[in-house]
């Protein structure tokens, strides 16, 4: 038997990708047309933003936490866990980030919109609009079914885009707890789609990087 350390994330692989985009595509199937429930809630977290003060930040907050405890029953624990063991542990992921965003959001308003860099404002715009309509895209333009798209607020990898996005529009007053989960969630993302040898497969990895580094540059030269 070989050593465990020679296993990569190829050889852990439990589903094949057309398993795997099957998923969504009975997901969104079921629950049609909820999927434009969750792209009206992503817009209105946008207007919230437009709109601006603690009232906003407290709202945009709720809206996010009910996103992520849906993705945590109605995906992972519901549907992933079918074909993936550690889907259970991705909801209760899930799970506490929602509790941070109660926590943090709603009862501490940690992410009421305030200034940030001009940077910060526009790749966490770009990153909420990309979540919400570049995202659902991705599937058909990779040459896979529309009924396999990918919609913030019911899949993984939109919603904690979105979630970054927010956050780096809060960058006057940002709340660090809210970002380790969306971030270790889009590495391991990255990993499973790796894995499957998918061309999106840097994708939500590479935008957690950059988010983080324009947090964390901006919150370097406010600290000056």
């Amino acid at each position: 038997m070989a050593e465990w350390w020679l296993y990569g994330p190829r050889d852990l692989l439990l589903f094949a990708p057309r398993t795997y985009y099957r998923l969504f595509e009975l997901y969104n199937l079921e629950l049609w047309p909820l999927q434009l429930l969750a792209l009206a809630l992503g817009t209105t977290v946008l207007v919230l933003w437009r709109r601006g003060g603690a009232r906003a930040g407290r709202a945009i907050a709720a809206i996010l936490l009910l996103c992520w405890l849906w993705v945590a029953w109605g995906f992972h624990w519901q549907r992933y866990a079918s074909i993936n063991l550690a889907a259970g542990y991705f909801a209760l992921a899930f799970v506490a980030q929602a509790l941070l965003l109660l926590w943090l959001g709603v009862l501490r308003g940690r992410l009421a919109p305030a200034p940030a860099t001009r940077l910060q404002q526009r790749a966490g715009l770009i990153l909420v609009l990309f979540a919400l309509l570049g995202f659902p895209l991705l599937g058909p333009l990779l040459g896979r079914s529309w009924t396999q798209a990918e919609v913030f607020g019911m899949a993984p990898d939109p919603t904690a885009l979105a979630t970054l996005g927010v956050l780096l529009l809060a960058g006057g007053r940002p709340a660090w707890g809210l970002w380790p989960l969306p971030v270790a969630w889009c590495l391991v993302s990255g990993t499973t789609l790796w894995a499957m040898e998918a061309p999106d497969f840097a994708l939500a990895p590479l935008a957690a990087l950059l988010a983080v580094g324009l947090a964390a540059g901006g919150a370097a030269r406010r600290s000056r």
